[in-house]
């Protein structure tokens, strides 16, 4: 989780910022609304928990006739959630992941409420699962790039990782799939958990993605005898760079040089050919970067200012 942020006030970035956050929690409170809350869906978090509560508690309370409220529920779970996590783990917690989780609380009832609880797409557990899987990782992504996080179980998380020094990902996985098997306690369909499992994946593919870009760049590890030749059609065919690796040979242990570069998905097969007609027995390692910041490609600066 990101320590609070400072930001001037109504400056661009502010502004930038909190259009992310306003616009992620709405494409995350569709997610819910259009796709998984009307199957029933558990998806982990506070918001899963609230799935439950919601159908659990139809036709209990004269007030809320068809359940309680899923935004109401999560909103009130994620207060106190947030401010034991400021008491036990510091000022993590900015008002933008407040923002966050009240946005998308208000939005999710005010969504719920013109449109009820009928899916976009009857009939099709599976497809509503992919698409709100989409949108849920797609909302959270932009709130998460705006520096903000959301709440819930994340906290119960990071609690749980400063007292057991567990891994922090292992931890949320198996705080989220506690609360998907509440739903199958609860619900007694099996089909649920593992529609559930099917959103948390996309989730946190769509997540990654929002993050940090879909990119098609390659990182390239050569090992070669005539690796200057190679160097000057990289250099010059291609304009990209590289560095120079000392290496030994496992084998032998001649003396080897490896060089590492990074090139797009176009050059690749530039790169390929060149290698092929320079020393086709070279030995090449392929390896898909997700992300490549720096000269020739996106700067850190330019990826932080965005």
């Amino acid at each position: 989780m990101p320590l609070i942020q400072k930001e001037k006030l109504f400056s661009k970035k502010w502004f930038f910022s909190y259009s992310l956050i306003v616009i992620g929690s709405f494409i995350l409170a569709a997610g819910f609304v259009y796709f998984i809350t009307p199957y029933k869906i558990v998806p982990g978090g506070v918001y899963g928990i609230s799935i439950v509560l919601h159908y659990l508690t139809k036709g209990v309370f004269a007030f809320a006739p068809d359940g309680l409220p899923i935004g109401v529920m999560a909103l009130i779970m994620n207060i106190p959630l947030t401010i034991l996590g400021v008491k036990i783990l510091g000022p993590k917690f900015g008002i933008k992941t407040v923002v966050g989780f009240v946005l998308t609380s208000v939005f999710m009832d005010l969504l719920t409420f013109f449109w009820g609880d009928v899916p976009l797409v009857a009939n099709d557990a599976l497809l509503s699962s992919i698409f709100g899987g989409v949108l849920v990782g797609f909302g959270l992504g932009l709130i998460f790039k705006a520096k903000a996080t959301s709440g819930g179980s994340d906290i119960v998380a990071m609690i749980l990782a400063k007292y057991t020094r567990m891994p922090l990902g292992q931890l949320m996985i198996v705080v989220d799939s506690i609360i998907v098997l509440v739903g199958l306690v609860a619900f007694q369909d099996w089909k649920i958990p593992l529609y559930s499992w099917i959103v948390i994946f996309i989730t946190g593919k769509v997540i990654d993605m929002v993050l940090e870009g879909i990119s098609y760049d390659k990182t390239l590890f050569i090992v070669s005898d005539k690796f200057e030749e190679i160097r000057d059609r990289i250099i010059n065919d291609l304009n990209r760079g590289g560095t120079y690796i000392p290496g030994k040979g496992m084998y032998n242990g001649a003396e080897k040089t490896i060089i590492f570069t990074v090139v797009n998905r176009r050059e690749m097969a530039l790169m390929e050919e060149f290698i092929s007609q320079i020393d086709p027995d070279a030995f090449v390692t392929v390896i898909e970067a997700n992300e490549i910041l720096g000269s020739g490609f996106k700067s850190l600066h330019e990826k932080l200012s965005s």
